[in-house]
């Protein structure tokens, strides 16, 4: 019985520490502030994902099919500031970004999963989406066409 406690335990474990290196490695943050002074340096807009990771299905699919892709993080490294709101079921985060991650989901409005916002450095809503289908390059090309129209579409 411990032996398997264990061997799960160490599983869990792995699993945690893969996703906070995969999180890292793709440049995702977690901090609104830090996204935000980041943006205003670079003159970058802020897209946000919020996402219910380790439970929703579309979530999971844009992940998978988009922002794991080469083209997107291509696009994404020399033209967004990424950061990640999300609401997950089996892993917890530190308290201060639940919180924080409550309050932009209130702020901006959000009421499903996954939704996706391009934020100026001010916070100001530039462009609202979520999961679309075609793959990587198509949802580049969206993200252009959102940040062209910058939230009037």
């Amino acid at each position: 019985m411990r032996r398997t406690y264990t061997k799960w335990l160490g599983a869990v474990l792995l699993v945690g520490i893969s996703l906070g290196a995969t999180a890292a490695e793709t440049g995702w943050l977690t901090d609104f502030e830090e996204a935000k002074k980041i943006a205003a340096e670079k003159k970058r807009p802020i897209l946000i994902d919020f996402s219910g990771s380790d439970w929703c299905g579309w979530c999971i699919r844009l992940d998978r099919e988009v922002f794991s892709k080469a083209e997107f993080k291509a696009y994404a490294d020399k033209n967004l500031v990424l950061l990640l709101a999300d609401f997950p079921n089996g892993k917890e985060l530190p308290e201060k970004t639940v919180e924080q991650n409550r309050s932009l989901a209130r702020k901006y409005g959000v009421q499903g999963f996954p939704t996706v916002l391009l934020l100026g450095a001010d916070g100001e809503t530039k462009g609202r989406t979520g999961y679309q289908e075609g793959g990587a390059g198509a949802y580049v090309e969206h993200l252009k066409t959102l940040l062209k129209e910058g939230g009037k579409g």
